[in-house]
Parts: C-alpha cells; sequence; structure tokens
C-alpha cells in the first residue's frame, strides 16, 4: 500500500455512494436537461409530420457523430483538472482548460463545411430524397452549434473537474426552458414568428447553445473560488506542451465516441432501407434510451473526477474502493429502466407521436417491439460508458479505443447488419446487433480497468 493510502482513514461504501451521488446527480440532470433539448425538437417535429420527424432524426444524428469526435478534447479535459486540482496545481488546471477549447475550436472551424454537403452524402447513402433535403436544411444551420456547443463541453468538463456541477445542471435547464420557447415559435410560427419547420427547430438548438456558451463563461471567470484560475486572461496565449496532452489524451476518446455512435448511426442509416415509418418508429426508440444513458454517463462522469483525483493523489485503495460502488449504482438503475421499458413500452412511445396520424399505430407497435430490445442492453450500455469514464479517470484512452473500435465494428456491426438482412429480422435485428457490440465492449473495457487499477496499486 502506498504511503497516500494511509494519510486518512479509507472511505465505507456509503462514503463512496454519498460522494460518487454528490458529483453525480447534478452531472445527470445536467445531461438529462440536454438530451431533453433533443426530445423537445422530437416530439415538437414529430406533431409537425412524419417526413420532418426523420428528417431531424437523420440530421441530429449525424451532427452528433461529428461532435463527438470533437468533444474527445473537451472529455480529455476532466480527468486532467481533477488530476491537477489534486495536487494543488491550479496553473496546470487553467492550462488544460484553455487548451482543450483551443483543440475544440479547431476541430469546429475543420468541420464546419462537412454540413453544407450534408443532402447529397444522405442521397449516397440510399435515403429519401424528401428526407435527404429536409434534413440538410437542418444541418446547414444547426452546423453552426458546433463551436459553442464543443466550449459547453470544455467547460462542463474543467467545472466538473473542480467539483463545480450544481451550476451545470441550472444553466442546462435553463436552456431547456429556451429551446423550448424558441423551437415552439419557430417550428410552428407562434407568437409572431415565421413557420419554419425543421429549421425553426435548428435555429432555436443554435440560439440555447450559444446562450448557454455565455452563461457558463461568466460563471467560470468570475465566480468565487473560480476566478483566482484566471480561466479568460490571455486566451490567446498557446501552451504547445499542454496542448500536445490534451491532444494525446483526447484525439483516442473522440474515436472511441465515434466508433460507438458511429454504430448507432449506422443502424440509423440501414433502418431507413427498410422505411420512413420504421426509421421514425427507430429515432423515438434512441431518445429514450438516450434519456436511460444519460444517467450511466452521469455517474460515469462522477467516476471519472472521482478517479482522477485518486489518480492523482496516488490513492489506489480510494481509486478501487470508489470504481465498484459507481458500477454497483450503474447497475441498479439499469435494472430499473429494463423493468419500465418492458412494462409500458407503449405509453412511452405515444409521448413522440401525433396519434391522429395515420401512421401512428405503426410507430407505435414497431417502437415499443424496439424498446423490448433495448431492454436486453441496459445493462452493458451502463457497463461499457462506466468503464471509458473510469478508464479516462486513470487517463487511459488508447487501448479502450482498440477496444471499442473493435467490439462496436468487427462485432457489433456485421452482427446488426446480418440479422437484419440476411436472417430477414428486420429493424429488430439491428437492435440485437447493438446489443452484442455493446455486451462484448463492455465486458472488455471493464477487464481493462481492473487489470489496470491492479497494476497501478502494484507500482
Amino acid at each position: 500500500m502506498s504511503a497516500a493510502d494511509t494519510i486518512q482513514p479509507p472511505l465505507t461504501p456509503a462514503d463512496h455512494a454519498r460522494a460518487t451521488l454528490a458529483l453525480g446527480l447534478p452531472l445527470i440532470g445536467s445531461h438529462l436537461a440536454q438530451i431533453a433539448l433533443h426530445v423537445t425538437d422530437t416530439i415538437m417535429v414529430g406533431w409537425y409530420g412524419v417526413v420532418e420527424l426523420a428528417a431531424v432524426v437523420l440530421g441530429s444524428t449525424s451532427f452528433f457523430i461529428v461532435f463527438v469526435v470533437g468533444a474527445g478534447f473537451a472529455n480529455a479535459v476532466m480527468p486532467l483538472v481533477a488530476a491537477a486540482a489534486a495536487q494543488g496545481d491550479d496553473q496546470r488546471v487553467r492550462r488544460s482548460t484553455r487548451m482543450g477549447m483551443w483543440l475544440s475550436l479547431a476541430y469546429g472551424i475543420a468541420v464546419y463545411p462537412v454540413f453544407f454537403f450534408a443532402e447529397p452524402i444522405f442521397l449516397a447513402l440510399g435515403q429519401a430524397g424528401d428526407v435527404s433535403r429536409l434534413a440538410g436544411e437542418f444541418l446547414a444551420i444547426a452546423g453552426a452549434g458546433m463551436f459553442p456547443a464543443l466550449l459547453i463541453m470544455v467547460l462542463k468538463s474543467h467545472l466538473a473537474g473542480l467539483a463545480r456541477t450544481q451550476v451545470v445542471l441550472w444553466v442546462t435547464v435553463a436552456g431547456v426552458f429556451l429551446n423550448a420557447g424558441l423551437a415552439w415559435a419557430l417550428i410552428f410560427g407562434r407568437w409572431g414568428a415565421p413557420e419554419l419547420g425543421v429549421a425553426g427547430a435548428a435555429i432555436a438548438s443554435v440560439a440555447t447553445q450559444a446562450g448557454t456558451f455565455l452563461a457558463l463563461a461568466l460563471y467560470a471567470g468570475a465566480a468565487p473560488g473560480l476566478r483566482d484560475y484566471r480561466l479568460w486572461q490571455r486566451f490567446w496565449r498557446p501552451d504547445p506542451e499542454v496542448m500536445a496532452r490534451v491532444f494525446r489524451l483526447g484525439w483516442p476518446i473522440g474515436l472511441t465516441s465515434l466508433a460507438e455512435g458511429g454504430l448507432f448511426q449506422a443502424t440509423a442509416i440501414m433502418m431507413g432501407w427498410i422505411g420512413t415509418v420504421q426509421l421514425a418508429a427507430h429515432g423515438i426508440a434512441l431518445e429514450v434510451t438516450s434519456v436511460t444513458f444519460m444517467v450511466h454517463l452521469g455517474l460515469s462522469n462522477a467516476a471519472t473526477v472521482r478517479a482522477g483525483h485518486a489518480y492523482g493523489a496516488r490513492q489506489t485503495a480510494a481509486l478501487k474502493a470508489g470504481a465498484r460502488m459507481a458500477i454497483l449504482l450503474s447497475l441498479g438503475f439499469a435494472l430499473v429502466s429494463v423493468a419500465i421499458f418492458l412494462a409500458v413500452p407503449r405509453p412511452i412511445i405515444a409521448l413522440f407521436t401525433d396519434l391522429t396520424k395515420p401512421e401512428a399505430e405503426t410507430i407505435l407497435t414497431f417502437g415499443a417491439l424496439l424498446l423490448a430490445y433495448a431492454a436486453l442492453f441496459q445493462v452493458a450500455d451502463g457497463m461499457q460508458v462506466m468503464a471509458l469514464g473510469l478508464l479516462r479517470g486513470v487517463q487511459d484512452t488508447r487501448v479502450p479505443m482498440a477496444i471499442a473500435i473493435v467490439g462496436y465494428w468487427g462485432i457489433g456491426m456485421p452482427a446488426a447488419w446480418g440479422l437484419a438482412f440476411p436472417l430477414g429480422m428486420g429493424g429488430p435485428g439491428l437492435w440485437l446487433g447493438l446489443f452484442v457490440g455493446l455486451s462484448v465492449t463492455g465486458g472488455l473495457l471493464m477487464w481493462r480497468f481492473w487489470s489496470r487499477a491492479g497494476r497501478l496499486r502494484a507500482a
């Protein structure tokens, strides 16, 4: 046992649970509020029209795929800030966050032109012409939100690493209400605004992202206890050493997220081959599972921060004990999700569609079937994101990236395609393939963390 482990009495399991929830609950709330932005858009556009709903599902998932790659740099900031804070290195906290922003802005500039060519890309991927046109219209506007969205992620990681998660929750919740009001006005033409349909949903999202960034930037720079970090002072000054470190840690995180998000995006594209109504139901089911995933993600973020603190302070016993509790909390919620998905699938799907439309019954039936398959992978999905969070806390990202690529694309993707088309299972086969990919990846990532944790203790 290292000397750091004996500095203070070990925490009890209850202490670890309280510490994880104290960090995790506000992060869960902020993630749920963030997904509520997309759920709000999905519900409103679903009321507007089925083709429009399919287009926004396609456009928003495509935006997400591009976003998660760049968000790897933001996610790298969290363990770096947590470890620096545990060591009392305020300068390293500031430098890590700034260079995370620099890299995020550079990425945003590089990918921005892609959004203007979305329509021909979707057509080349076999999507319907009307869906491709509307999805391209959506992304041409929504792409401008890439810059504030990435900077928001960096600031969230900065604040989470410093255990300032409450403000992240309240700012994100305020954004939900702002987005809902703007979307209602601009999609349907209410309160004197023009009726813009999917373009209105995109404008509302960009405006909300910009407002959220400004609020978090003001707090991070001026709040008591945070202004001493001087986050915005000489922001333009380059820092090659720290930028290289954030880049080395961040690019594997981005590609890991791309591997997972790309698998879900690929299933959306293949679902579009089956039919527009099926794609709409698929999008609704994904929104529902995204809500439960946000709980696991919040707990995973809390695990990253706590593992980062323990790693920075060389408290290896606390690292293991905290990891066990975070995994147990995630597993408990996964079992609750399974029960809900199996008990009331149709009422959940009904929240997202206009029941007066002729396609409603097909969407309800198909969506409820997909939720039954989603119940299969709740535990696996929670375990893979928890393992990734713990591994990031100990600054291990490259091997997890390789595991994710093999698990999602070497196993999950072939399984989804094979079950859906050669074996004739259709949409349910796609979701069964997701279960296979997530299960294999989650198991391998958990093995990697505990193997890594054992070596850290021995060292």
